[in-house]
């Protein structure tokens, strides 16, 4: 089949430069009409700049849907044609890297899967070398900041000059608010690291759940993020992928209304400053969710010890943490006295709820 050409250079030139840049579109690619229908109920928004739409789907398990292949890129051709939004398709190997660049797709995005190894990522790479077409690169599945500026180095090498990066959360043991835990703190070291990069936001991947769009995209927002990237279908409750964080069009629209996007202050002298205080407030109310967790459990420890008739303070397991988390602690930079006071007042907190279930 013969490719159809890209759109022009210049209109995605002037949408990278965009802010905010909004992508949108649903999670895999079901049918022509789907695809079809989708883009042109999201060019009516008039809020949304560029078509995704996933071709391949790699899967956690086999026998999961993977996606309909190479057959659904002339879909996103008719869906370009029909609406004049560019589209954007993930890509996992070399082969993909072809035949989307031969369906004239004018943007690529390196999926969290793939950014996880480094072989797969450099695979890409070296199918990239000498196209000149923009690359979105998610972060990697697990927290790990150098897999993502690794990924981004060797695409780098590859002579591709228009990089953009992804945040679409981390897998997190315990994590039970989102589907992929935001960790903003790791996402702000990377705006650290490469500050002239377009980065953008995945609020469908780190909620896994539609009410919470809102709330994730705004805080991208606030947080300087240039854009999103949004899942949407004509039918999401019957989407073949990912359907709990998928939504209509029209309602896709009303979201991407909501949204307050601010600007930094030009009168900011100190911006490195800023972005580091940027990260210990991130830090801060990280640290505060675990430490409700934490309280969370000790009220299960108080629960145990009053069915038991066990006593809330257990002198030799107090003295075996204190021991233990001093060391570490020391090894990270942290003086001793100042983990003494931070256990001191865990503890205590512990107790206080500990003692409320055993008296309640």
């Amino acid at each position: 089949m013969q490719a159809t050409p890209s759109t022009s250079k210049t209109l995605v030139d002037e949408l990278w430069e965009k802010r905010p840049l909004i992508i949108s579109g649903p999670c895999s690619a079901e049918s022509e009409e789907q695809v079809v229908e989708t883009a042109i109920r999201l060019k009516k928004t008039g809020k949304v700049d560029m078509l995704r739409a996933g071709i391949w789907k790699p899967r956690t398990r086999p026998g999961s849907f993977e996606g309909v292949g190479t057959i659904g890129l002339p879909w996103l051709q008719k869906a370009k044609a029909a609406t004049g939004l560019p589209i954007a398709v993930e890509v996992a190997m070399p082969k993909q890297v072809e035949d989307s660049l031969t369906f004239g797709v004018d943007v690529l995005w390196i999926g969290a899967r793939t950014t996880v190894n480094p072989f797969s990522v450099q695979d890409v790479a070296d199918a990239l070398r000498g196209a000149d077409v923009p690359v979105l690169i998610k972060n990697p599945i697990n927290p790990d900041i150098e897999l993502w500026t690794g990924a981004v180095e060797r695409i780098a090498k590859a002579g591709i000059k228009k990089i953009g990066l992804i945040h679409r959360g981390f897998s997190s043991y315990g994590n039970t608010e989102y589907r992929n835990a935001p960790m903003w703190h790791l996402a702000i070291e990377m705006r650290r690291r490469f500050p002239d990069v377009l980065f953008i936001n995945d609020p469908s991947h780190i909620s896994g759940r539609r009410d919470l769009l809102l709330p994730v995209g705004q805080k991208a927002a606030d947080l300087d993020f240039d854009g999103l990237i949004l899942e949407s279908h004509i039918d999401p409750d019957n989407a073949w992928s990912d359907a709990k964080q998928q939504v209509t069009p029209e309602r896709m629209g009303e979201i991407l209304n909501s949204y307050v996007w601010r600007h930094q202050k030009a009168e900011v002298e100190n911006t490195e400053l800023e972005k580091y205080r940027q990260q210990i407030n991130q830090l801060d109310d990280e640290l505060l969710h675990l430490l409700g967790q934490r309280m969370k459990i000790a009220d299960k420890i108080g629960a145990y010890k009053k069915e038991n008739d066990i006593t809330i303070l257990q002198t030799n397991r107090w003295n075996e943490i204190l021991d233990s988390m001093s060391a570490k602690g020391e090894k990270l930079g942290l003086s001793k006295d100042f983990i003494t006071k931070y256990l001191d007042a865990v503890h205590v907190e512990s107790i206080n709820h500990q003692n409320a279930v055993m008296n309640e």
